[in-house]
């Protein structure tokens, strides 16, 4: 039986408190990241770096999947990426799709990673055709978010306030 603190969520989610705060104290935005994709906001989550065996074992605590990925960059540089889900299908589609491939920011790629990511498809589409098209979202709330959002999103707005709730409960720990 696991009797670790846990801070709850929402009904029915409730995550380690000790995980929870080790990975903010590593970095807080990596750690909301973790808590949007642990409540379902996003369903797969990448950050644009490489993780050690500990911070890799914390996402993998709060219940996520997680994988590294290496790609190329246009002067033929490595990067590492991370990237962790709940559905282990996520994280396999992302890895089978660009490991060892460089970056692209083809339509193909954008819509793709757009559906794993859990952006709005407007947005997405916008930013396909015209990226980063001034918008109607506060420029402090744009900036919280992990997409751009499209003039006159109506999906955004929406994930806002579980945005706000989520750094609350990340901000009180």
């Amino acid at each position: 039986m696991n009797c670790e603190e846990t801070v709850r969520i929402y009904d029915g989610l409730s995550i380690p408190l000790g995980t929870l705060r080790f990975l903010k104290q590593a970095d807080c935005q990596l750690a909301f990241l973790a808590m949007l994709t642990i409540s379902g906001i996003k369903p797969a989550s990448r950050w644009e770096k490489a993780l050690d065996a500990t911070l890799i074992d914390c996402l993998r605590r709060l219940g996520l999947h997680v994988s590294q990925v290496r790609r190329t960059v246009a002067n033929g540089a490595q990067v590492t990426e991370t990237l962790f889900s709940k559905s282990h299908a996520y994280v396999e589609v992302y890895v089978s799709r660009w490991d060892g491939m460089p970056l692209d920011k083809a339509p193909e790629t954008v819509q793709l990673e757009g559906f794993l990511f859990g952006y709005p498809p407007c947005c997405v589409e916008e930013y396909i055709t015209n990226p980063y098209t001034p918008n109607d979202i506060d420029p402090a709330q744009q900036a919280r978010l992990f997409h751009w959002a499209c003039k006159g999103c109506r999906i955004t707005p929406l994930l806002l306030p579980v945005y706000g709730r989520l750094e609350l409960i990340l901000e009180s720990l």
